[in-house]
C-alpha cells in the first residue's frame, strides 16, 4: 500500500477485516493540549489512541525512544494488530506526530502501514464523521516483530556520521531552533544544530491546506538541502517526532529512506562533549 492514504481511501476502507487506525497525537510540552483527551472528545470512528510515549523503551531517560522488539510485540497486539492487519496513522494536527507511528511500525518489518494525508483537520474539513469516547478494548492480535537496524541511528553512529561525513543529517526542526535564533520548547536546553546538518523544517512539506506536498515538489525542497538521491541520509529533529516526517516526505518524494536519529536535539544538546553551531 501508498505509505500516505486520503481521506477518501480510509472512508471506503474504514471498518474492513484488518483495516486498523490510530490516533497518534503527541503534543509539545509548551502545548496546552493532551492528545488522549481530546481523542476521547472527537476521533475517528473505530479509532484507538497510540501513545508513542507508551509505545516506547520505559527505561529511557529520553522521550519516546524506541522501545525493543519484545516490548513493542506485548503492547502492539494489546493494540490489536497482527503482522497482517493495515495500519494507518493519523493526528490531530495533521501529520505531525502520525508518521512516528509509521516509522516505528517500518522499523519492526511492517510493511501495510501509512499515514493519513492531511489527518484528522482533512478529515472533519469534509464533514466526515466522528465519534467520542473510549473505545472498546482491542482483540489482540497475533504479532513477530522483525527489526530493521539500519532505520534507527543512537548518538555513536552521529558522532561517526559527523566525523566522516558518511550521510547527510536532515534537521525538522524550525529555522530559528535550527540556527539558535529562536527558544526550543524543553526549558534548559539550548536551540543550534549538528556540525554539517541542512535544515528541513516539516512543514516545510506541506500545502496550506495541510496536505503533503506532490513528490516533484518535495524532491525539489531536498534537493535544495543538498540531498542528491545517492548519499545516505539520516533525519533528526528535537525527539524523533518530526523527524519521521521528513523521512515520510524522502519516500514520497522516491528518494533512499533515511535513518531517523531517535535521540535527535534532545540528546545530542544535552551531552557536554558533542559539538553544536549555530548560525
Amino acid at each position: 500500500m501508498d505509505n500516505l492514504v486520503s481521506t477518501a481511501w480510509l472512508a471506503e476502507n474504514l471498518g474492513k477485516p484488518g483495516v486498523l487506525v490510530f490516533d497518534t497525537t503527541k503534543y509539545l510540552p509548551n502545548e496546552p493540549f493532551d492528545g488522549k483527551t481530546k481523542f476521547r472528545e472527537a476521533h475517528i470512528p473505530g479509532a484507538r489512541f497510540f501513545d508513542i510515549d507508551e509505545v516506547a523503551d520505559p527505561d529511557a531517560s529520553l522521550p519516546h525512544m524506541a522501545p525493543t522488539a519484545a516490548r513493542f510485540e506485548k503492547l502492539i497486539v494489546r493494540l490489536g494488530v497482527s503482522n497482517d492487519s493495515t495500519v494507518v496513522f493519523y493526528d490531530q494536527k495533521g501529520a505531525q506526530s502520525s508518521p512516528r507511528g509509521w516509522w516505528l511500525m517500518r522499523l519492526f518489518g511492517h510493511k501495510n502501514a501509512a499515514v493519513l494525508d492531511g489527518g484528522l483537520p482533512a478529515w472533519t474539513r469534509e464533514s466526515r464523521p466522528v465519534e467520542s469516547g473510549e473505545p472498546a478494548p482491542a482483540a489482540a492480535g497475533t504479532y513477530v516483530a522483525d527489526f530493521i537496524a539500519g532505520r534507527i541511528k543512537g548518538i555513536g553512529d552521529i558522532k561517526n556520521i559527523i566525523a566522516d561525513g558518511s550521510a547527510l543529517i536532515l534537521d525538522a526542526r524550525s529555522k530559528g531552533r535550527f540556527d539558535g535564533t529562536a527558544a526550543e520548547p524543553r526549558p534548559g536546553l539550548p536551540s543550534g544544530h549538528m556540525p554539517g546538518a541542512a535544515n528541513v523544517p516539516f512543514n516545510e512539506l506541506f500545502n496550506a491546506d495541510g496536505l503533503m506536498l506532490p513528490a516533484a515538489e518535495l524532491r525539489a525542497r531536498f534537493e535544495k538541502a543538498g540531498v542528491d538521491g545517492k548519499r545516505p541520509l539520516v533525519t533528526s529533529c528535537g525527539t524523533g517526532v518530526t523527524a519521521c516526517v521528513v523521512a515520510l516526505g524522502l519516500v514520497q518524494a522516491g528518494l533512499p529512506e533515511p535513518s531517523i536519529y531517535d535521540g535527535s536535539w534532545t540528546e545530542w544538546a544535552g551531552r557536554p562533549e558533542t559539538p553544536k553551531e549555530n548560525s
